[in-house]
Parts: C-alpha cells; structure tokens; sequence
C-alpha cells in the first residue's frame, strides 16, 4: 500500500525540490504536450491549475497558446513553488494570479469558474480520496463543456516500463520523500461516465517512465 505524504510534508518537500522540479521535464513534457495539443487553450477565456508547480507550463500557456484576453489561476502547497511561479509570470502579472493553498480541494473556488481545469503531475502525490475530492471541485468550478486537462505518473505498458513502475512503487512506500511523495497511479478509473466525456487518454513512456495524459469534457 502507498504512503501518501501529508500536505505539510509535501509541502516541505517542494520547497526543498525548489527549482529543480523542472528537472523531470525530460518525460514529463511528453504527457504536457499531449495536452496543449488537446486542450483547446486557444479558446480558454479562464485557466486554473491545481499545482501550478514552478509555473513553466504556465508560462507556455501564456507565450504559445492563451488569447490577449484569457486570465490564469494557479495554486500551490509550496512557498518556493509559488515564489517560482510568480517570478516566471511576472510579464503577465496583470492576467496571471498564483496564491497559496494548504493543499485542499479548492472549495473556495467560484462555481463555473473556469473553462479549463488543469493539473500536472499532482494526482500522483494524492491519496484516492483527495483525487476524488478534487476531481468533484473540478467539475463544479468547469463550466458546461469545460474540460479538465490532467497528465502525471501512470503505471506502466510494457514489460520495461511495467517493472520501472513497480520499483517506484516500492520505493515510495517505504521513502516516499525520496520520490517527492509521487507514485505510478491510473487516474482514468476516477472519473465517472456520468460527470465527464472522455475526449483523449493516452500512456506515454520515456525512459522507462510511464506517463499518463487525459483531456476529459464536463457533463452539464
């Protein structure tokens, strides 16, 4: 069985990572692009991101894809992360907001908020039921036709990458710390067919490392 971090500890952990998060750009971009491709942030007019992280796939959304118009929200666990974050938007200060969350589902988000719920790499940190909680707060805050664009660490599809996903597993639930409290997870299983209209779902592997990319439309 996992051992999932507390937020406190992930938050610890994160602000120890720092800058050096950007590190795993190696395979995470991989699943990232999937959903840029997917995404539709052509035509959000409203993004908000659940882990904002250093604020790199933010600062794409802002240099490659959002419209003159289309306004960001991003939260985070982590001071570092956040001061990261900041740091990197700071040319789109006037539509970029980051603040700080203590780790929660974001119940204090407006209903029907946004048209693009995001989160990189975040769900694998999570315990089932902070999954399922967020998951809920992301199809309140989507408006109709939304989409949620989720991407993170994914058991494997192969031999190789099947064993590579044990291993992590193993690790993390005897050190979790020294993974960043991540473990492979399949988060397709979460989302009911009653909520959500699955648009595009794909694995990726790099390395060995399995990922996972899901681009999912809000049911009214």
């Amino acid at each position: 069985m996992s051992t999932v971090l507390s937020h406190q500890q992930a938050r610890s952990a994160y602000d120890r990572i720092g800058s050096l998060q950007d590190t795993q750009a190696f395979y995470e971009d991989r699943a990232t692009d999937v959903l840029l491709r997917h995404g539709g942030f052509g035509t959000a007019q409203n993004v908000f991101e659940f882990g904002c992280g250093t604020g790199r796939f933010a600062l794409r959304l802002f240099e490659e894809f959002l419209a003159p118009d289309s306004r960001y929200r991003g939260v985070d666990v982590s001071p570092k992360m956040i001061s990261l974050a900041r740091a990197r938007l700071a040319p789109y200060s006037d539509r970029a907001r980051v603040t700080l969350t203590r780790g929660d589902p974001p119940i204090d988000q407006p209903a029907e908020s946004c048209d693009r719920f995001l989160s990189n790499y975040v769900f694998d940190l999570l315990s089932e039921k902070d999954i399922r909680d967020v998951l809920r707060e992301a199809h309140r805050m989507l408006r109709p036709d939304g989409l949620l664009c989720l991407s993170g660490l994914s058991t494997g599809v192969s031999r190789f990458s099947r064993s590579v996903a044990r291993a992590w597993s193993w690790i993390q639930t005897r050190r979790p710390s020294a993974v960043g409290g991540c473990r492979p997870i399949d988060v397709l299983p979460f989302l009911p067919a009653s909520d959500w209209q699955l648009e595009h779902h794909v694995k990726l592997v790099r390395f060995g490392i399995t990922s996972e990319a899901l681009v999912a439309r809000r049911h009214p």
